[in-house]
């Protein structure tokens, strides 16, 4: 599994190499940051998944705080960040909305925001604001619920995978070794 992910993963040498991370090198250099195990492969599938829920181009800003946080492999960390592409973070957004208007006891109806008017520019920038504070509420309340089970639930299949691939190949050395 480690060779697998090692062969698509860039390494340290890359980013001491490269002339605009090189002021935070010492810091980016840190072992544990390149270092692939199943902990560490685990805890940073966890920290992409979160991380990927924050909008724009914050997310691998965010993993890689992660990452240098809890000592997780930087590259996969961010690599596990773009799984929010334009296709899926719309339906993961209303995922989210859905999810925080379960958990906030909000019974009402989805409103559609209100349609364009460009006679009355102010009135319909004072209808989207009303709008979207309407839904900010659930769908930030959703977005750090679903964060936290996609981090959970890729933490645990990251060290299930990783435990079944090495059972395999142990399976394979004991049938080779007969």
């Amino acid at each position: 599994m480690r060779q697998r992910l090692k062969k698509y993963l860039p390494d340290h040498h890359s980013i001491h190499a490269n002339r605009w991370l090189r002021p935070f090198a010492s810091t980016l250099l840190h072992p544990r940051l390149w270092h692939l195990n199943r902990r560490s492969a685990a805890g940073a599938v966890a920290a992409g998944m979160f991380c990927g829920l924050i909008p724009g181009p914050l997310q691998m800003i965010g993993a890689a705080l992660c990452a240098l946080v809890f000592r997780v492999n930087l590259p996969l960390a961010l690599f596990v960040t773009l799984y929010t592409n334009p296709l899926t973070i719309v339906p993961l957004y209303v995922v989210a909305y859905q999810i925080g208007r379960l958990i906030s006891g909000d019974s009402s109806s989805f409103v559609a925001p209100p349609a364009f008017d460009p006679t009355s520019f102010v009135g319909w920038t004072t209808a989207m604001q009303g709008w979207m504070l309407a839904a900010a509420q659930p769908l930030a309340i959703g977005l750090v619920v679903l964060a936290v089970a996609l981090a959970a639930l890729g933490y645990l299949l990251t060290l299930l995978v990783w435990r079944i691939v090495l059972l395999r190949a142990w399976r394979r050395r004991r049938l080779k070794r007969s």
